[in-house]
């Protein structure tokens, strides 16, 4: 039995052969096509069908491609609209982007060159529809508690991480990014909505053991020797000291992310060198987003990094930092919101 078509793709273009073409290809890959010979036939269909993406002729009789992307945005601006146009085009094309268009194809497209855009269009609707459920979701959850309790609950917890930020070297925003960048790695891996409010507020504890660290060793400007990295690797378990035995269940998930964001997949990581699954799920998270924060960061011994940079050392390796010390999964996940991360760096800073 034939699998149920996944997304639904609007073709508008006035050649017939166009329109059977695309729709033949996307068939194969299990789009589901709309197909419109005019921008009016588009906007009717628009109202009256589900549709997930408009792929469209950039000139056509009466209503262009241009004109019709701005009726589409009108009725919904979160459907990428990507445009097909001739060579000659191009400079229109790209007038069109910045009037909100998703992308364009020139013509002849290439079949792989469609998909690829095709795909990329639908990654990118996937991240806006996340952002959308997310916040409905933690809206209605908010809602079903008792406000001064929640409020009670995340005061004690932001004075918890004050603390850490007044002993850290780090700044209060890599502390306060943290909690963001994990927020999102939880939703995209669909955990419940409680365990994404969780380490939410709890993933910023993760450092909060260096309280403990003396200042020889923590405020060192220098790399560490192999002493001094010894003395700075004990912080994972004076965190977890410092905050187990809560019956709060943010400061319980606060705890074991202490003492677990440093392990690594591969196993050698600390502070017991655990493998694998048996690294609770919550410190497999935070050692990613840790480790991007702490590599898109300016240190007193060492440089900023790009965005593209981090993304490669971390999904390549470069010698210190491996693929192969994250859970694939938590990896996986990061490849495709990169794009999030690279953007609370950007808007979170002190």
């Amino acid at each position: 039995m034939k699998q149920a078509k996944k997304h639904t793709v609007l073709v508008v273009d006035d050649d017939p052969f166009v329109r059977e073409s695309v729709s033949a290809l996307l068939d194969e890959y299990d789009y589901s096509t709309v197909t419109c010979k005019n921008a009016k036939e588009a906007i009717n269909r628009f109202q009256g069908n589900t549709i997930d993406i408009v792929l469209t002729d950039i000139k056509m009789p009466g209503m262009s491609g241009i004109d019709l992307l701005g009726k589409i945005h009108a009725l919904d601006p979160d459907v990428p609209v990507i445009l097909i146009t001739a060579y000659s085009d191009l400079d229109l094309a790209m007038g069109a982007i910045k009037s909100g268009a998703f992308d364009y194809i020139p013509k002849p497209y290439k079949p792989e060159h469609l998909l690829h855009t095709i795909n990329k269009a639908v990654k990118h609707n996937r991240l806006i529809q996340m952002e959308k459920n997310y916040k409905l979701i933690l809206e209605t959850s908010v809602r079903k508690k008792t406000q001064e309790i929640v409020q009670l609950s995340r005061e004690v917890i932001k004075r918890l991480v004050t603390v850490a930020e007044f002993r850290d070297t780090d700044t209060g925003a890599h502390i306060s990014r943290i909690g963001l960048y994990a927020n999102k790695i939880a939703e995209y891996m669909n955990k419940p909505i409680d365990f994404i409010d969780a380490i939410t507020y709890a993933s910023p504890l993760h450092d909060i053991g260096k309280i403990g660290i003396p200042d020889s060793v923590l405020l060192k400007p220098g790399p560490l020797t192999a002493g001094e990295f010894t003395v700075m690797k004990t912080h994972s378990a004076v965190g977890e000291k410092m905050l187990s035995g809560s019956s709060h269940p943010v400061i319980q998930m606060g705890a074991i992310i202490a003492l677990n964001h440093h392990e690594r997949w591969d196993g050698s990581g600390y502070p017991a060198g655990l493998k694998g699954s048996d690294i609770p799920i919550e410190g497999r998270m935070v050692l990613i987003c840790d480790q991007y924060d702490a590599l898109m960061s300016k240190r007193p011994y060492k440089k900023a990094l790009s965005h593209q940079d981090v993304y490669d050392i971390i999904t390549r390796g470069d010698g210190r930092t491996m693929p192969h010390h994250f859970d694939p999964d938590v990896l996986d996940s990061f490849v495709e919101i990169a794009p999030i991360f690279e953007e609370i760096f950007n808007t979170h800073q002190d």
